[in-house]
């Protein structure tokens, strides 16, 4: 399915990071380590690189990864891409600074619950996991994210599922987006910026 929504010229979501993302660069690091999970074309891995940051970023899809492997090369950042599944991937215990889970929302519940837990524990001690998602009101809107309330955000699943990372901020807010065609218009997010302790 991602393969054939990524084919064609055009990035589905844009050339820019994320908003919510872009919006955290006061506190992120400027050297070390930053993952991007399920990062699509390449938007946020190319910024974080672009930040001094050593960024792997993987995609299940490899029509994904091409074209970020070309935005990278067209930004001339170093980006370590793999085409990977988040459940067949191994996560490495405290390896990264930085972990950025933009609208990583494809996963059902014990999915999800998988993929939460090896981010958690991908995450270096001090590390910051900056996550970007969509709340069950964004059912009635039209700007992108799944159409499934299981697959939808709230605060309070955000907080159990992360109960061992110090919150640093968790809101929840609704905005305009302009992400390219697949985000574009008001959406109903959550944002949460958490430490490893």
């Amino acid at each position: 399915m991602w393969d054939h929504r990524y084919a064609g010229e055009a990035l589905l979501f844009g050339e820019a990071p994320n908003e919510y993302l872009r919006a955290q660069a006061a506190c992120l690091p400027r050297r070390g380590r930053a993952l991007c999970v399920a990062d699509g074309e390449g938007r946020n891995s190319v910024w974080l690189a672009q930040r001094g940051l050593r960024v792997d970023a993987f995609d299940i899809s490899a029509v994904g990864v091409a074209k970020a492997r070309a935005l990278a090369q067209r930004h001339h950042v170093a980006v370590n891409y793999a085409v990977a599944d988040c459940d067949a991937l191994a996560w490495p215990e405290g390896l990264y600074d930085v972990i950025a889970a933009i609208f990583v929302q494809f996963a059902d519940p014990p999915m999800r619950e998988r993929l939460f837990a090896g981010m958690a524990r991908a995450l270096a001690p001090g590390g910051l996991l900056v996550l970007q998602g969509y709340t069950p009101d964004q059912l009635k809107f039209r700007s992108g994210g799944p159409q499934r309330i299981d697959h939808l955000y709230t605060e309070a699943l955000l907080r159990e599922h992360f109960a061992d990372l110090e919150i640093l901020e968790l809101t929840r807010y609704e905005a305009e987006l302009h992400e390219g065609p697949q985000h574009s218009g008001m959406a109903a997010l959550v944002g949460m910026v958490a430490r490893k302790r």
